[in-house]
């Protein structure tokens, strides 16, 4: 346990988010978060080349009909490199739809993460083996997920710390009121980490809350809460890391806000145009997580054009690793469908199965009647 007092000034976020490095890339001087060396930075920039490399490959994938959606954290990377790269070995992550990126930080193979977003029944990788659970569609559920596992690992013995991911909108859910409460009466390892990226689907920030930030929201669980610039990666990995160190030592849960912003649609299914304007898109250009930690690095003589090219060049072969993978036609067994909902097949599973199963074979003796598709 540290010396930190908790009193309720000490629980409330600053006023204005943290910030380590500003847009155009000059460094500012923190007296209470570090700025990370250089070193872990270059490796933050690595993984933000890969992130966004994937994150438009992930949505080419989807134009070309291989996968089913695709929420795309572009211009949200820092947040997701940061949260994968705080954690430690024995650490688990608790993602939603949007995380991608995060969770191919973790170790997953990029196809596997994208499993489950071609519309295959599981999520394409061992929880286990990562130490990722499976990304959550559902608003919030992960957070009660993520508490009950923290609070296992507790009793167990361990220093585990869980992150768990979420949007601003799911701070509208009763199950976030639930997560943060039970963990801030039991002392629970767990950070809640919500990428505030100004909407949930349509639904502006100003319609879902009237708290002065989401961060404040920590006060009234007796936890402390902090603001922090989304799109500046070593800020994000500062505090993030200090509300990790903070979990490890016993001292109970934190709730940290990134301000970023979503730059695409919500998903594929989703038309933008109809409730932002661009030019509120194209002035979070300028605030790019990318683009800012480039020109600090290269200011400081930590990154050349060499190594830029190189790392470019990698981002580029897993591109193609993933369109290679998505591009291969899998042999899929219907039944799975209902194999492994419960140990035993309920009747109810069964008459599903029987009426699916029949669907198929009519369609199977149509298609061989009419095999190009005509009238039949």
């Amino acid at each position: 346990m540290s010396d930190r007092v908790l009193t309720p000034e000490t629980l409330l976020p600053r006023d204005e988010p943290v910030r380590l490095i500003a847009p155009d890339g000059t460094a500012e001087a923190d007296q209470h978060y570090p700025m990370p060396d250089l070193a872990h930075l270059r490796d933050a920039y690595r993984a933000l080349v890969e992130g966004r490399r994937i994150n438009d490959q992930a949505s080419a994938l989807v134009r070309q009909g291989r996968l089913a959606v695709y929420p795309s954290s572009h211009g949200q990377e820092a947040c997701q490199v940061a949260a994968s790269l705080v954690l430690g070995e024995r650490d688990w992550l608790f993602p939603t739809y949007r995380d991608s990126v995060a969770v191919i930080g973790r170790g997953v193979n990029p196809a596997d993460a994208m499993v489950l977003l071609a519309g295959d029944w599981h999520s394409g990788y061992d929880p286990t083996e990562h130490r990722v659970a499976p990304q959550a569609t559902p608003l919030a559920t992960q957070l009660l997920h993520a508490v009950g596992f923290a609070q296992a690992a507790k009793y167990r013995g361990e220093d585990t710390v869980v992150l768990a991911l979420c949007g601003d909108g799911a701070t509208s859910e009763g199950d976030f009121h639930e997560a943060l409460n039970f963990a801030a009466v039991f002392a629970i390892p767990v950070v809640f980490f919500v990428q505030n990226n100004e909407f949930a689907i349509s639904v502006p920030l100003s319609r879902q809350s009237a708290a002065p930030s989401l961060a404040h929201k920590a006060v009234g669980y007796g936890i402390p809460g902090q603001r922090v610039d989304g799109n500046d990666v070593a800020a994000v990995l500062s505090v993030l890391g200090d509300a990790v160190d903070r979990a490890r030592a016993g001292e109970g849960p934190s709730l940290i806000e990134a301000h970023t912003y979503r730059m695409q649609a919500h998903t594929n299914a989703d038309d933008d145009t109809r409730y932002r304007e661009r030019a509120e898109v194209q002035a979070w250009i300028e605030r790019d997580p990318l683009t800012r930690i480039r020109a600090y690095l290269t200011a400081h003589d930590a990154l050349d054009t060499a190594t830029e090219d190189r790392i470019a060049a990698d981002a580029e072969r897993i591109a193609a690793d993933l369109r290679a993978a998505l591009n291969a036609d899998t042999d899929l067994d219907p039944e799975d469908l209902f194999r492994f909902v419960t140990t035993d097949r309920t009747p109810q599973l069964d008459e599903q199965w029987q009426m699916l199963r029949d669907e198929i074979a009519r369609g199977a003796a149509s298609d061989a009647v009419s095999p190009t598709g005509g009238s039949r």
